[in-house]
């Protein structure tokens, strides 16, 4: 598992995430050519190095026009998903203004409908939410977790007037989440930032146990004396042989919906960052046949995927409640067989191989070009695994 840890020693804003992930080896242009599946103009990003207190740090620059318009949560998500980013960039961009609206819509108590961002709704705020989802997604990024924030101390001017700092939003948006503050002045912790760590973040803490792979530094606008105004953050791999997990299970029943729905909906799922979707036939009240729709999936997508099924379904209400699996490690192997190259799916325990299953898919598109069984070539798979193993 692919893991992102968020180092927030000086905070965190939606610029700094975004050089910090191509400090962390995220091609730029590659993301910045992503970005223009947006389908918006007028704005330009630049990535330099500079330096923060002695530390080489990557500076994410948003050029955009000054706009005089303030965007409401619809304009942002019309934006958003009337574009050619691909459906998990899409959701999980949206469930981050989704969560700045109702945190919003919380502090000054309006409804989420008629709540129009400032700043966060500007262009830049636009690109740096939706590229920081983009770097996630090239990443490959599995889980995301977050040490305490850092939220500085002092006084904020906003668009409303002076303010303490956390603002209120951003203390809204960190319910429940660990802060602390300093004599550093200044807002280290910005709405954005704030935004998309809490939505994607299924927990705070010390750095899990991981092999590194990258750290990255994004820098933040400010300098100080003696401190590194930066982010850092740290991608690994979970190395151990069985990693437990706690997870979400959700679920709904429906008895007024056709199959054909039903299959539309678990392929949305998988789409959406689901784990794992199943249906389990039910007797429902006035003894009608139904189906139980149950969703795995990790904490920081519940909202997304609890969007889907009000959407996709008929359903009136959803329930979650919380589950711990246990899965083991595994690995891809590649094999050549007489029917071409087939990938094994290797689970380990202890660096004890335990399982090792072919991939199907291949498996069936290997026997209907040799005209033989798929069972042959899953065993002619096993058994050149097991050849590679005795070499091993």
């Amino acid at each position: 598992m692919r893991t992102l840890y968020f180092d927030c020693f000086a905070g965190a804003s939606g610029d700094m995430i975004l050089g910090a992930l191509v400090g962390a080896g995220c091609d730029a242009a590659v993301l910045i050519e992503n970005l223009a599946a947006l389908g918006v103009r007028g704005y330009n990003v630049q990535f330099t190095t500079v330096n923060r207190s002695g530390l080489s740090a990557t500076r994410a620059l948003v050029d955009a026009p000054h706009e005089h318009k303030h965007r409401h949560l619809k304009d942002i998500q019309e934006i958003i998903n009337d574009s050619k980013l691909n459906e998990k960039v899409k959701a999980r961009a949206c469930a981050i203004f989704r969560r700045l609206a109702e945190a919003e819509a919380r502090v000054h108590n309006e409804p989420v409908e008629r709540i129009h961002f400032h700043e966060v709704g500007a262009l830049d705020a636009i690109v740096d939410v939706v590229g920081a989802c983009i770097g996630f997604d090239l990443l490959g990024i599995d889980r995301f977790v977050s040490s305490a924030l850092h939220v500085g101390s002092g006084m904020v001017e906003m668009a409303h007037g002076r303010f303490p700092i956390p603002p209120p939003a951003v203390a809204e948006l960190l319910k429940d989440a660990p802060v602390y503050s300093s004599e550093i002045t200044g807002e280290l912790v910005t709405p954005t930032g704030a935004a998309i760590i809490s939505a994607v973040c299924e927990e705070y803490g010390a750095i899990p146990r991981m092999k590194i792979r990258a750290t990255g530094y994004g820098a933040g606008f400010r300098e100080y004396d003696n401190f590194p105004n930066a982010l850092r953050i740290i991608i690994g791999e979970e190395d151990e042989g069985a990693l437990d997990e706690r997870l979400l299970m959700i679920e709904t029943n429906v008895d007024d919906m056709s199959p054909q729905i039903l299959g539309f909906v678990m392929e949305r799922a998988f789409a959406l960052g689901a784990l794992d979707c199943y249906f389990t036939s039910v007797q429902m009240k006035k003894n009608r046949p139904g189906a139980l729709v149950s969703i795995l999936c990790r904490p920081s997508d519940r909202e997304r995927l609890t969007e889907m099924l009000f959407a996709e379904t008929t359903t009136l209400g959803v329930r979650a409640f919380e589950v711990e699996r246990r899965a083991l490690e595994r690995e891809t192997v590649a094999v050549e067989t007489r029917f071409g190259t087939i990938d094994l799916k290797v689970a380990r325990l202890d660096n004890f191989r335990v399982k090792a299953m072919p991939e199907f898919e291949q498996c069936r598109a290997a026997a209907e070009r040799a005209g033989v069984s798929l069972l042959e070539v899953e065993e002619a798979a096993k058994e050149a695994y097991m050849k590679l193993k005795v070499k091993r």
